[in-house]
C-alpha cells in the first residue's frame, strides 16, 4: 500500500512540474521596448551620407532570454523592407533615403525555442531638403484583413477600417477609399472621397475578389497605402 501511495505521489509531482512550466523555464524571449527613433518622429535627421541618404541609429531596451534581435525597417511608400538581423546588442544603424516615411520594429529570438516575439511598430519621417510640410504617413489598413474571406451583412455591406497619421502636428486628414475588382487603383466612387472618418461600409457583390487601398491627404500632400485583397462570401 505504501508503494502504491509513493507511486501516486511521484506521478502527481511530475504532473505539477509539467503543469507549472513557465516562460522562464522555456526561455521564451521577452518583448522588446523601442527607444529611438521615437514614435511619429516628425523630422529624423540622422547622419547625412549623401544628398539623398542618411544613416539612422536605432536603439531599444534589452529583453529577457533574447540571444538575437532582428531589426525590421519598412519604407511606407514603397513597402520595401530592410532587415538588420542577428544583432546581439540593443543598437543598430541603417542607411535610408531622405524625405521618406518609415516604420520599424524588433523581433526577439532565442535558439532554444521557435517562438519569435515582435515589438510594437513605430513610425518616423526622415527629413528632406526644402521640405516644409510633410506628406501624411500611408494609411494602415485594418479590415478586411489581407487575403481574408469576408461575410457581407444583411444589406450586402462590408466594413472597411484603416488608421491614418501625419508627421505635421495640426494637419486635418482627408481620406479616399479605393475598392474595385481589378487592382485597387481604379477611379473611386464619389461617395468614397473626401472622407473625414477612417471607416466606411460599402455594398459589394458576393463571391467576388476585391482590391482596396486608401489615399490620405493633408490638403497639401498625399500618400497611398499598399493594396490589399480579400474575397466576399
Amino acid at each position: 500500500m505504501r508503494n502504491i501511495l509513493k507511486n501516486y505521489s511521484l506521478i502527481f509531482s511530475s504532473i505539477l512540474i509539467i503543469g507549472c512550466s513557465s516562460n522562464e523555464d522555456l526561455n521564451i524571449p521577452g518583448k522588446v521596448t523601442l527607444i529611438s527613433p521615437t514614435d511619429n518622429q516628425t523630422c529624423e535627421s540622422g547622419t547625412s551620407t549623401s544628398e539623398t541618404q542618411t544613416e539612422i541609429s536605432f536603439s531599444w531596451a534589452p529583453s529577457d532570454y533574447t540571444e538575437n534581435y532582428d531589426l525590421k525597417i519598412t519604407n511606407l511608400n514603397s513597402n520595401k523592407i530592410v532587415w538588420n538581423s542577428k544583432n546581439t546588442t540593443v543598437t543598430s544603424t541603417a542607411v535610408l533615403d531622405k524625405g521618406q516615411p518609415y516604420s520599424w520594429s524588433v523581433n526577439s529570438r532565442n535558439s532554444n525555442v521557435s517562438d519569435i516575439i515582435s515589438s510594437d511598430t513605430w513610425k518616423f519621417f526622415i527629413g528632406g531638403l526644402g521640405v516644409v510640410n510633410y506628406a501624411p504617413y500611408p494609411a494602415t489598413l485594418k479590415t478586411p484583413a489581407n487575403s481574408s474571406t469576408v461575410s457581407r451583412d444583411a444589406n450586402g455591406k462590408i466594413s472597411f477600417r484603416w488608421e491614418g497619421n501625419d508627421p505635421d502636428v495640426g494637419d486635418t486628414l482627408i481620406y479616399t477609399l479605393y475598392v474595385d475588382k481589378i487592382d485597387g487603383k481604379q477611379t473611386p466612387n464619389s461617395d468614397h472621397t473626401d472622407l473625414t472618418t477612417n471607416e466606411l461600409d460599402v455594398v459589394l457583390d458576393g463571391a467576388t475578389t476585391y482590391y482596396w487601398r486608401v489615399k490620405t491627404s493633408d490638403g497639401k500632400n498625399n500618400s497611398y497605402s499598399i493594396v490589399r485583397t480579400f474575397k466576399t462570401k
